[in-house]
């Protein structure tokens, strides 16, 4: 029985949507807000000189670059786990693929629009069960209005729900596919073998298919993605500590009484006299 690596990964990503452009045509028409007569039908990859890499580079971010027949050009992100600055980097790396189509002294007509695709494997956005999130540059008193040129989507996988796209087959058959295959998945459901596009994009995930090395970079890269997320997480932890302490200091300073600092903070009373000793806040 073949096993399956999990899509999301680096590797495995890249070889599915980075080499084999009908795959990337398939996903970019089933995800993106394309109209009738703007569909994709062929794609050209684009090299890291065309569309720069940010400084804001992670590990745990993996994207692909393409620009169709038309012109519109296609940035797909594949985020493991999400940070507050993962779409300021989508906008900067689509902003930059916009001003670059033109050379000095060319006519603003001739620009396309840049589209950004992030696929995150985590949920951002906890007011609301949506997982399909489209930005477009609107009038806010009258939506219908939009300037043209960027657009962004967003997908919190861990939120599909393939019942709220009965309407969009191809679209739920590629989130199923990165949702469903994960590490050394077995069992794949026998729609998703149905499907010719899924099936050709299944076998390229086989772990069969990869070298030792190949393996051993697939492995690699989850440590990298850990150890990112742990550096992430810390940080985020120091950043509520630091903050916790500078209110209780602020509160003693502010002639609170240790109890309604207790009351408020959630600490006993030794991890605030802690607070106020390693501070000096006692004396001020």
């Amino acid at each position: 029985m073949a096993r399956y690596l999990d899509p999301k990964n680096d590797l495995i990503f890249r070889r599915i949507f980075g080499e084999h452009p009908r795959l990337l045509v398939s996903f970019l028409n089933a995800l993106m807000p394309l109209a009738s007569g703007r569909l994709i039908e062929s794609v050209e990859y684009l090299s890291p000189k065309q569309v720069p890499e940010t400084p804001l580079k992670n590990n745990s971010i993996v994207d692909v670059k393409c620009i169709d027949s038309c012109g519109q050009q296609f940035i797909v992100e594949m985020h493991v786990f999400w940070s507050e600055f993962f779409n300021r980097r989508l906008v900067f790396n689509a902003s930059k693929a916009y001003v670059r189509q033109l050379n000095r002294n060319e006519s603003y007509r001739l620009l396309q629009p840049v589209y950004g695709l992030g696929i995150i494997n985590e949920v951002f956005d906890h007011k609301t069960t949506e997982f399909y999130h489209h930005y477009q540059t609107v009038n806010r008193s009258n939506t219908d209005e939009v300037i043209e040129g960027l657009e962004f989507v967003l997908v919190e996988l861990p939120k599909f729900e393939a019942e709220k796209w009965v309407d969009r087959r191809m679209a739920v058959l590629w989130l199923r596919f990165l949702s469903e295959v994960e590490d050394r998945t077995e069992n794949i459901s026998p729609d998703l073998l149905e499907n010719e596009e899924i099936k050709e994009a299944l076998t390229l995930c086989e772990e069969a298919a990869f070298t030792k090395e190949e393996l051993e970079w697939y492995e690699h890269y989850w440590d990298l993605v850990r150890t990112e997320k742990g550096l992430v997480e810390t940080a985020k932890a120091e950043g509520l500590a630091k903050g916790l302490e500078r209110t209780v200091l602020t509160a003693y300073q502010n002639n609170f009484s240790i109890e309604q600092i207790r009351m408020f903070s959630g600490l006993n009373e030794d991890a605030i006299l802690e607070i106020l000793k390693r501070n000096d806040g006692m004396n001020n």
